[in-house]
C-alpha cells in the first residue's frame, strides 16, 4: 500500500500531546508492531488511517526481538511520522546492539523527524523468558540507554514499566526501584506493559509515588488491550511473564465455551466488555493516558473508546 506523504508538522512530545486538547474523557494512545508481509502492512496503514481520525495523543511502534524488524521498524515509523499527523514514539532496545549502533538509530531515527523515543532493555530473541545476555559493547541496562540517548540530542525518552513486577527482578521493590532510576536517568514517563487486574496498575502508581514523589509526578500511562481470542491472550501472558487473573480467564473460558473451538464471537464480547471497565475505572483514578495494544486492528479499541466517550463517528469508514 502506498503512503501519500503530508506537509511534516514537527513532533510534539508525547507530554505536550497529553496537555493537548483532547475528544473523550483522556487522551488515548496506540501501538502497533511493524508488519511482516504486504499484506500486514495495508492492515496496519487501514489501522493507522482509522486512529488518525480519532486523535491520539500518539502512536507507538514496538522493535523487533534483538532488532529483528530494524529496518522496517525504522522506515514504518518515519512513514507515521511523516506521511500522517500523528507524533510517533519509536521503541528502542539495547538487545543485540553495541552503543555505537545504538546511536546509529537514533541518529536513523532523527533523520525521519522522530524525537519521541521509548527506551527499552528488551527481551532476547526467540526466548523471551531466556536469558538475557548483554551485548560486549552495549549497555546492560534500560537505564544506561536513557542516558546514552540525551547525550544525543535534543529527544524525549520514555521507559516501561510492569504492573505485577518485571519477571527478572527479585521482588517488587526492585522493580519499583529500578523505575524510578529510569525516571530520574531523564525519563519524561513511563508506559506499562499490558495487564488485566487494574489493582496491579494503581499499586505500582502508589509505590513510585512513595520511593520519590518527584519521579511519581511524571505520566504513568497504563497499558490494556481487549481480549479478542482467549488462546491468543494466554499465549502472550506465558510469552511476557506476566499473569491472566482468575477471575478474568474465568469469564473468558465460560464466553469461550466446551467446543473443540472457543466461540471467538462471545470472548471478544467479553474481552471488550473487560477493558472497557478496566478503562473506566482508570479513567476515574485519575490517569494521564490510555495506551491501547492494537495488534494492528482497529476495530475492538475503536469499539471500547467509544463505550468511553471518545468521539469515533466516520473513522471506521473508509477515507
Amino acid at each position: 500500500m502506498s503512503v501519500l506523504p503530508v506537509e511534516p508538522l514537527g513532533q510534539s512530545s508525547v507530554i505536550e500531546r497529553l496537555a493537548a486538547p483532547h475528544s473523550g474523557p483522556v487522551p488515548f494512545s496506540v501501538e502497533f508492531f511493524p508488519p511482516r508481509s504486504a499484506e500486514e502492512e495495508s492492515r496496519l496503514w487501514h489501522a493507522v488511517r482509522v486512529f488518525e481520525r480519532m486523535g491520539p495523543a500518539f502512536v507507538s511502534l514496538t522493535y523487533g526481538a534483538g532488532g529483528s524488524t530494524r529496518d522496517r521498524t525504522v522506515r514504518i515509523a518515519g512513514e507515521l511520522a511523516t506521511s500522517t499527523t500523528l507524533t510517533t514514539v519509536a521503541h528502542l532496545t539495547a538487545v543485540n546492539h553495541s552503543v555505537d549502533e545504538l546511536r546509529g538509530l537514533v541518529g536513523a531515527y532523527a533523520d525521519k523527524g522522530i524525537t519521541n523515543l521509548l527506551a527499552l532493555r528488551g527481551d532476547p530473541p526467540g526466548d523471551p523468558l531466556g536469558e538475557w545476555v548483554p551485548h560486549p559493547e552495549g549497555v546492560q541496562y534500560a537505564t544506561e540507554l536513557v542516558e546514552l540517548i540525551g547525550t544525543l540530542g535534543d529527544f524525549h525518552t520514555g521507559v516501561a514499566s510492569f504492573p505485577e513486577g518485571h519477571h527478572r527482578a527479585p521482588d517488587l521493590a526492585s522493580d519499583t526501584a529500578n523505575l524510578v532510576r529510569k525516571l530520574r536517568a531523564g525519563a519524561e514517563y513511563s508506559i506499562s506493559q499490558i495487564f488485566f487486574d487494574t489493582d496491579d496498575f494503581l499499586r505500582l502508581r502508589d509505590r513510585v509515588v512513595a520511593a520519590d514523589a518527584e519521579q511519581g509526578a511524571k505520566p504513568l500511562i497504563p497499558g490494556i488491550m481487549p481480549i479478542t481470542s482467549l488462546q491468543s491472550v494466554r499465549r502472550m501472558v506465558e510469552l511476557s511473564g506476566s499473569v491472566l487473573p482468575e477471575r478474568v480467564a474465568d469469564r473468558l473460558a465460560a464466553a469461550a465455551g466446551d467446543g473443540p473451538e472457543e466461540d471467538r464471537a462471545a470472548v471478544r464480547a467479553v474481552g471488550i466488555d473487560l477493558c472497557t471497565e478496566m478503562s473506566e475505572r482508570l479513567i476515574a483514578e485519575g490517569v494521564p493516558c490510555l495506551h491501547f495494544c492494537s495488534l494492528n486492528f482497529a476495530r475492538a479499541t475503536s469499539e471500547v473508546l467509544e463505550r468511553i466517550g471518545v468521539d469515533t463517528r466516520g473513522a471506521l469508514a473508509p477515507a
